[in-house]
């Protein structure tokens, strides 16, 4: 089971990669040592507020997005989240839902 630290560290990885940057280059633009980004990636380590508003300005991106790990918790739970969101919708866009869901699983 991944906890809140290890699923915020994986989160903070995703947004760093997804802007081309490492480890040593978003260590550096924050200030820390290139070790310290490492412990935050793998979630033995918490950042506080203040270097993750940091990490946030860096990667242009608002606090609230190094929370939006959902995708990245484990096939059963992504699952029953799915669900949970599929049942509250209206019946046409679960019909839409069906169709998609059935794309990708013929593709």
């Amino acid at each position: 089971m991944n906890t809140t630290k290890k699923l915020l560290g994986a989160r903070i990885r995703e947004l760093r990669k997804s802007r081309n940057l490492s480890q040593e280059q978003l260590a550096d633009l924050i200030g820390v040592e290139p070790r310290h980004v490492s412990r935050l990636e793998v979630g033995s380590s918490y950042p506080t507020i203040d270097r993750l508003e940091k990490i946030a300005a860096v990667l242009n991106v608002p606090l609230k997005d190094f929370f939006d790990f959902m995708h990245l918790t484990s096939p059963d739970v992504r699952a029953k989240n799915i669900k949970e969101m599929v049942k509250g919708m209206k019946e046409e866009h679960q019909r839409i839902i069906y169709k998609i869901v059935q794309a990708f699983q013929d593709y």
